[in-house]
């Protein structure tokens, strides 16, 4: 029977190793994690709901189930979660939240105001209303380790994963990190039906409960593995988390030309100037404490270089 890790009494706020493990999986073992929705898990109840400043209390959000113990792993090993599948909710949302967002009004925080709109999914797709319909995408908004230091709260994400908000953290993908305590400590949460690039509101994402089959395996870690990489069917992706945006570009990009030295042999300054011809990037968030941004490579370019 597969095991199912039931977010009731197990959601945290920050990604740490000093909280206890909420459940135990074995590498190679698939198993079901379920995800609040980011908001008090209840929250949303009907169409047209309007939230309300006690609903959501900051920075207590981007809720995430764990930690989750994978037994044998080590500080120092690379953790690779395989998304098998995710199932999310019937009704989501998205808000505008003042002081979050790309255009915070920092002193006064007036903005729009707090504005709701909470929407249907069903059959594959948002039903933003009743002439506008947009595909479901889904994907894992937290995905995470426990930091090698202290804890970093669920709004926040860096070496360890946590709030990437990345579109690739989906079902058909493999995410790896590097492991600092031993267990590894992985959270997942924070789930979105749909994110645009930039997550550009805040909340900028359709926000929902989901479900989640995930496989869990170790490996040594690559020499070089310093912020969480992605490989897709067709794409190896390497993510950089920093402010200003430029540097978390900078450090995407470095990250691969790691990534394409070590594994593929292609020799840094090659891969830096190949990189100027065939980088697919973007930000995915500027919303979190540090932003994200994401760097591909199409495999089919790689395939090349090993014939």
């Amino acid at each position: 029977m597969t095991q199912r890790v039931s977010k009731v009494g197990n959601i945290k706020y920050a990604l740490s190793a000093n909280e206890a493990f909420v459940a135990s999986v074995e590498p190679g073992e698939t198993f079901v994690v379920e995800c609040a929705i980011n908001a008090n898990d209840g929250t949303i109840r009907h169409l047209g709901q309007q939230l309300t400043p006690d609903d959501v209390t900051f920075p207590f959000v981007n809720g995430a189930t764990g930690p989750i113990e994978v037994k044998g792993a080590k500080a120092g090993d690379m953790l690779v979660l395989e998304i098998l599948k995710m199932e999310v909710d019937t009704l989501g949302y998205t808000a505008l939240w003042p002081g979050i967002g790309m255009f915070p009004d920092w002193v006064r925080q007036k903005e729009f105001g707090l504005r709701t709109h909470v929407v249907e999914v069903k059959d594959g797709i948002v039903h933003w209303s009743d002439k506008v319909k947009l595909p479901v995408r889904p994907m894992i908004g937290v995905a995470g380790v426990a930091p090698i230091h202290g804890a970093v709260l669920t709004v926040d994400n860096g070496p360890h994963g946590g709030n990437l908000d990345v579109q690739e953290v989906t079902e058909g993908n493999t995410v790896m990190f590097r492991i600092s305590h031993d267990g590894a400590h992985l959270f997942l949460g924070d789930c979105h039906a749909l994110q645009g690039d930039g997550e550009a509101n805040g909340m900028g994402a359709i926000e929902i409960a989901a479900t989640l089959t995930v496989k869990v395996s170790l490996k040594a870690a690559p020499k070089r593995l310093n912020h969480p990489r992605i490989e897709t069917p067709t794409h190896i992706c390497t993510l950089g988390c920093a402010r200003p945006l430029e540097d978390a570009m900078r450090t995407a990009f470095q990250e691969m030309i790691y990534w394409l030295e070590d594994e593929y042999g292609i020799p840094a300054p090659e891969g830096y100037m190949l990189l100027g011809q065939i980088a697919e990037a973007r930000c995915t968030q500027v919303v979190n404490p540090k932003y994200t941004y994401i760097c591909k490579v199409d495999k089919k370019v790689l395939a090349q270089f090993a014939g």
